[in-house]
């Protein structure tokens, strides 16, 4: 069913804002790799900010007007994770201290997604973000704009960040381990509904 209601599921307002945030990761960073000047890593910021927005409102718009779908449950995540990526990418070029972050991020990552398609092929997903992914997600986000943003930021202040933010990765890391292993009640069958939640 899930397979089969996924076009009426797909073209919703919180689904193109999803699609939105994904087109603007090769735009971010064809900017921040070539920017040579303040107002280059002031736009590349901005880029990011306005998908940190976007993904504040896609969740709104689909909480308010029941918009909620699995198709969502997908996609909103997938263009999460793959904006931070390329994120940490780019700042690993400047700032290589944090490929420790890029490589816990990937393992992270990769387990989330081989779990996660185990349990979709027993019927089953995950019903929404833990609460330690989400203020990973918050704080990484944050912190690697302000990276963006500030290029010529101390040292001091990149080693910070990057314990800051791999601590809470970790952290995230750990719970998701949790709750795919113990069968949490947050892993919940997929239903053919309309109310399901991102």
């Amino acid at each position: 069913m899930f397979i089969k209601d996924w076009k009426k599921d797909f073209f919703t307002i919180p689904n193109m804002l999803s699609l939105f945030r994904l087109l603007l990761i090769p735009v971010y960073i064809v900017i921040y790799l070539n920017a040579d000047s303040d107002i280059d890593y002031y736009i590349a910021g901005g880029i990011l900010a306005v998908s940190c927005l976007t993904d504040m409102i896609d969740g709104q718009i689909a909480r308010h007007f029941n918009m909620i779908s699995n198709v969502g449950k997908i996609l909103d995540p997938l263009a999460d994770k793959v904006t931070q990526f390329a994120l940490i990418v780019c700042l690993v070029i400047k700032y290589p201290i944090l490929l420790t972050l890029m490589i816990l991020f990937v393992i992270k990552e990769t387990f989330q997604m081989v779990a996660g398609l185990f349990i979709i092929s027993k019927g089953k997903m995950l019903s929404g973000a833990a609460i330690t992914g989400k203020i990973s997600t918050a704080v990484l986000f944050v912190s690697l704009i302000v990276l963006v943003m500030f290029p010529n930021i101390g040292p001091v202040a990149v080693n910070v960040i990057m314990i800051v933010d791999t601590v809470l990765l970790l952290a995230s890391f750990i719970h998701y381990a949790i709750i795919y292993f113990t069968h949490s009640k947050m892993i919940q069958s997929i239903e053919p509904t309309e109310e399901t939640k991102e």
